[in-house]
């Protein structure tokens, strides 16, 4: 039964205006039912602690009878101990603040001990009683949170299970990506190497045939007009000899031509700016395109030589092949500049233009190979539609290993 003037704040508001009702059976009766029916735990402490009532929920949580608790401390009987072991001083319990200084408390997770030995999760709230301005003790409510705590246990297993494999999957993606990343290298070390092995076997091939057939030509065609100064008596003869001197000359231009397309000689003897402008000249001649090359050489410009040079001059050959296969356009810009720092190439056409589903498709072999090889010597390719039509190429490659590309490769495009 609860005592007189042990009611929460809301109760003793009732029973102060209506002390007569509040004293009768019939209001106790319903009090006492009121208790008994929550689930919770409820218990009223006086100012030394001791218990001045206790619901049966609450009792039945720590494994007690009401009998059994009432009078008895409630922080000796059931908030003793800690949850690691250690002893709790009654000074510290927030429960014991309720009525001690007047502060109401909640825990949402608090050890507290029952009858048998064992402790269990609970939740908890620790209000004063007032009579007045006065403090006469506190009511507390209880609820076992075990199953709840265990469940939120289970969930942070679970969770960080998962982020454990997470992270495991993580790491193996990046290793994953790590050992593409290695293996890209040491692709492009392939690409490049071969590339230098062909171009080498190029020039094995261009110096063998100069030195080799272009003699035999040059041997037959002496041999030839030898032939016609002794036949000068034969018109028909002479004729055929002249025919034959006709050919040869044709074999030399072709076999120049061959030599030219295998390693052009101008890049080995004038450089690199030579060769471009050459090779600028040659095509617009070769497919008829209005248009011209537009070098700025700064005096600071070192000259590219070796493989950079080849890789460059490669480059622009590639961009003008692909204008004259695929463009279909009837005029060209072609600009060549270079600093101290590195040398871009753009190139403009007024062609069809180049579309994403182009660069994308699986035989744009010949962009992937400008690409890689701009990579290679550390520089980069950028390819799109022009504003007016057509397309626009802009390589930058870099002429300084102290300095790199201070613009967006796709600037000018």
């Amino acid at each position: 039964m609860l005592a007189r003037g042990l009611l929460p704040e809301g109760s003793m508001s009732v029973t102060a205006r209506l002390p007569e009702v509040a004293t009768h059976q019939s209001w106790r009766d319903q009090l006492e039912l009121l208790l008994a029916s929550t689930g919770e735990g409820i218990y009223g402490v006086d100012l030394d602690g001791r218990c001045v009532f206790i619901n049966r929920a609450g009792a039945e949580i720590l494994g007690y009878r009401p009998g059994q608790v009432l009078g008895r401390n409630m922080h000796d009987l059931m908030h003793h101990t800690r949850a690691d072991g250690s002893h709790y001083p009654v000074d510290e319990c927030p429960i014991y603040q309720a009525f001690r200084q007047g502060e109401s408390c909640r825990l949402d997770c608090d050890v507290l001990w029952r009858a048998d030995g064992s402790h269990f999760h609970a939740e908890y709230s620790s209000y004063p009683i007032r009579d007045g301005d006065r403090i006469i003790g506190a009511v507390v409510t209880f609820v076992d949170v075990s199953e709840r705590k265990h469940a939120e246990e289970l969930l942070k297993r679970a969770h960080d299970e998962l982020e454990r494999r997470v992270a495991e999957r993580t790491q193996e993606l990046t290793d994953a990506l790590a050992e593409v990343a290695r293996t890209n290298e040491r692709l492009r070390r392939l690409s490049a190497h071969l590339q230098t092995v062909r171009e080498d076997e190029r020039s094995r091939i261009a110096r063998e045939i100069h030195d080799e057939l272009g003699s035999v030509l040059v041997a037959l065609k002496l041999d030839v007009g030898w032939l016609k100064t002794r036949l000068a008596a034969q018109p028909e003869l002479v004729a055929k000899t002249a025919s034959m001197a006709g050919l040869i000359d044709t074999a030399v231009t072709e076999v120049g031509r061959i030599i030219t397309d295998l390693r052009p000689s101008i890049l080995d003897h004038q450089g690199l700016w030579a060769a471009l402008e050459w090779h600028a000249q040659e095509f617009l001649q070769a497919t008829g395109l209005r248009g011209g090359l537009e070098l700025r050489i700064e005096p600071e410009a070192p000259a590219p030589d070796g493989a950079l040079a080849t890789g460059t001059y490669r480059i622009f050959q590639e961009i003008l092949n692909n204008v004259a296969r695929h463009a279909n356009a009837t005029a060209v810009e072609m600009r060549v500049s270079a600093d101290a720092r590195g040398l871009v190439i753009r190139v403009r056409d007024n062609g069809r233009g180049i579309t994403l589903e182009h660069l994308r498709h699986p035989d744009a072999h010949g962009v992937l190979g400008m690409s890689e090889r701009a990579r290679h010597f550390g520089g980069r390719l950028a390819i799109g539609p022009a504003a007016s039509g057509g397309t626009r190429v802009r390589v930058w490659l870099p002429l300084s290993h102290e300095q790199g590309d201070t613009n967006d490769p796709a600037a000018d495009l």
